[in-house]
C-alpha cells in the first residue's frame, strides 16, 4: 500500500481491532486472561475478589459489544451453540457455574471469555467452522482458560490489568499517535500467553471427547485458521507489519499446534470417533451475515455503499478497492495509482474552496481550484504535488459532511481521467436504496455432478479470490471435483 497513507489506513477502528485482536481465535484468549475469575483463594478474599470481577466483567461486555458491532441476532446459530456449551459445561475439568454465549456481529474471526461464565463468537468465526465438533473445540478452548485458573497466572505477570479492557480502549480512542508502542506490546503479551495456549488447546480436546464430539475437531479447526490467515494476508494491503502481528507470528505455530492436539486425539481413539455433525452445523448457519455491514460501508466489486451515509460510487477502470470502516482504498492494477475516500466536516465558515487549498496532504503544494456540481452537490477539484507523486484532489459537500477523494500517480503523469470517472460515479442513494442494502450471506448449497470449486465460485459474484475463499471456507485444501449431494458453504446477496 501508498505509503503516505499507509500509516493513516492501519489507524482505522476496524483495522486496529484486527491487529489488536488478530482474525485467529487464540490471540483473542490472550485479550481476557487477566480478569479471569480466580479458582482457589481463602474465604476471607472470595466475597470482594468475586463482586470485583463481576463488576469487571460487565464492564467488559458492553466494551465488547461497542467495539465489535453488537449482538447479532441468529436464532439458529444460537440453539446450536447454546447446545453445544450446554454438553461442554457438563463434561469440563472444572467449574464456575452457567455460562452464556453472545454472538458478536463483526467479520473477524475470534473469540472470548470472561470470567463470569460469558462467551463470546464473532460471527466471522461462525462462518469458518464446519462441523459441530469444530465449533465445540472453540467453545471447549474458551471454557479451558477459565477453568485452569490462568487468570491468576496472567494477574500477577500482567499487574492485574485486564487486556479485554486495555485493547478495546485503544480501539475507542485515535490510535494513530503511539501505534507503535501498542504493536509492540501487543507481540509481547501474545508471545507470553503460549504455554497458556496449549495447555487449553490440551484440555480443550479431554473435554469436547468426553462430550461426544469428535476429538479431531480441534485440529481441524486449527487448520482452518491457518488457511484463512494465510488467505487474508495474501490479500491487497495487507502490508508487512500487518503479516507481522498475525496470529502465526506471535503465537504457537498452526502446524505445531495441530500436530499438538493431533497427538492428544489419538491417545483418545483412532478417527471416527465422535460426533462431528456437519448437517447440523450448516443448518444453524445459513443465511448469517458475511463479511463487511453496509451500514459501515462496503465494497462490491468495484463499487462501494455506505447506507449509513446513503452515499456510493464506483472505482476508475483497473482499480480494486478495499474497504473499512472510516475510509476506502483503492489501487490500480500496476501499482503505479491509488486512490483513498473518506470525509470529514468543516470549520465554522471554511468553505470548500479554502478547506482544499489548506493543506490537505503534509507537503503538498495546491494548483487552481475549480468548482463544479457533483450529483447536485457543491464540489471542487485542485491538483497538487508532492516529492515523488501527482495528485488530483476532490471534496464533495453533502449536508454537515465533507466527502474526499485522493487520487495520487507516481511521477508526473495526471491522475485526471480516473478522478473525474469516481467523481462523476458518486450519488446519494434512496432511502429505498440503502434499505435494502444488506451484508452479503452465508448460503448452503448441494453440490450436483460436475460442481467444481470453480463453478461454486461463480456463484459467489463480486467478491475478491472467489474461488480461494470457497475453499478456505469450506476447509479444502485444493481445487477439484466436489462430492455430489454433499452441502458446501458459498458468500452471496
Amino acid at each position: 500500500m501508498l505509503a503516505f497513507w499507509r500509516h493513516a489506513y492501519r489507524a482505522l477502528p476496524k483495522r486496529l481491532i484486527a491487529l489488536a485482536l488478530p482474525a485467529a481465535l487464540l490471540v483473542a484468549c490472550t485479550n481476557d486472561q487477566s480478569a479471569l475469575l480466580p479458582q482457589q483463594t481463602t474465604g476471607g478474599e472470595l466475597a470482594p475478589r468475586v463482586n470485583a470481577i463481576q463488576r469487571a466483567s460487565d464492564s467488559e461486555h458492553q466494551r465488547l459489544l461497542t467495539a465489535f458491532g453488537g449482538e447479532y441476532r441468529a436464532p439458529n446459530a444460537r440453539a446450536a451453540l447454546d447446545e453445544v456449551v450446554q454438553r461442554l459445561a457438563k463434561a469440563s475439568e472444572g467449574q464456575i457455574g452457567a455460562y452464556e454465549i453472545t454472538i458478536l456481529n463483526s467479520p473477524v474471526v475470534n473469540a472470548f471469555a470472561l470470567p463470569n461464565g460469558r462467551l463470546y463468537v464473532t460471527r466471522g468465526l461462525l462462518a469458518l467452522a464446519n462441523d459441530t465438533a469444530e465449533i465445540a473445540s472453540v467453545l471447549a478452548h474458551e471454557i479451558a482458560h477459565v477453568t485452569a485458573q490462568h487468570a491468576v497466572e496472567r494477574a500477577e505477570k500482567e499487574l492485574e490489568s485486564a487486556l479485554v479492557s486495555q485493547v478495546v480502549s485503544q480501539v475507542l480512542k485515535d490510535p494513530a499517535a503511539g501505534a507503535a508502542v501498542q504493536a509492540g506490546s501487543k507481540l509481547s503479551l501474545a508471545r507470553f500467553s503460549r504455554q497458556q495456549e496449549l495447555t487449553a488447546d490440551q484440555i480443550s480436546v479431554r473435554n469436547i471427547s468426553r462430550a461426544g464430539y469428535d476429538p479431531y475437531g480441534a485440529g481441524r479447526f486449527l487448520a482452518a485458521l491457518g488457511r484463512n490467515t494465510a488467505f487474508r494476508n495474501a490479500g491487497q494491503g495487507q502490508s508487512a507489519e500487518d503479516k507481522r502481528l498475525d496470529i502465526l507470528s506471535s503465537h504457537p505455530a498452526t502446524p505445531e499446534r495441530v500436530a499438538a492436539v493431533t497427538a492428544g486425539a489419538r491417545q483418545i481413539g483412532a478417527p471416527g470417533i465422535g460426533e462431528r455433525d456437519a448437517a447440523r452445523w450448516l443448518a444453524a448457519i445459513d443465511g448469517i451475515a458475511y463479511g463487511d455491514d453496509p451500514r459501515d460501508g462496503v465494497v462490491r466489486g468495484k463499487r462501494y455503499l455506505n447506507s449509513a451515509l446513503r452515499i456510493a460510487f464506483t472505482a476508475p477502470d483497473g482499480f480494486s478497492l478495499e474497504s473499512a470502516r472510516d475510509m476506502v482504498i483503492g489501487v490500480s492494477a500496476n501499482g503505479n495509482q491509488a486512490l483513498r475516500f473518506d470525509s470529514v466536516s468543516l470549520k465554522p465558515g471554511q468553505t470548500l474552496e479554502a478547506y482544499v487549498t489548506s493543506g490537505w496532504i503534509d507537503g503538498v503544494e495546491t494548483g487552481a481550484v475549480e468548482t463544479l456540481d457533483v450529483a447536485g452537490q457543491p464540489a471542487v477539484v485542485t491538483t497538487g504535488r508532492g516529492t515523488d507523486w501527482t495528485f488530483r484532489l476532490a471534496a464533495i459537500q453533502a449536508g454537515g459532511r465533507v466527502y474526499r477523494f485522493i487520487l495520487a500517480a507516481k511521477g508526473a503523469s495526471d491522475p485526471e481521467r480516473p478522478m473525474r470517472a469516481v467523481i462523476d460515479s458518486f450519488r446519494a442513494l434512496t432511502a429505498a436504496e440503502a434499505q435494502a442494502a444488506r451484508p452479503m450471506q452465508i448460503h448452503i448449497v448441494t453440490a450436483a455432478a460436475g460442481d467444481t470449486a470453480a463453478s461454486m465460485a461463480a456463484r459467489m459474484p463480486g467478491l475478491d479470490r472467489a474461488q480461494e475463499l470457497f475453499l478456505v471456507l469450506n476447509g479444502l485444501d485444493r481445487s477439484g471435483p466436489l462430492t455430489p449431494g454433499q452441502r458446501y458453504k458459498i458468500v452471496a446477496e
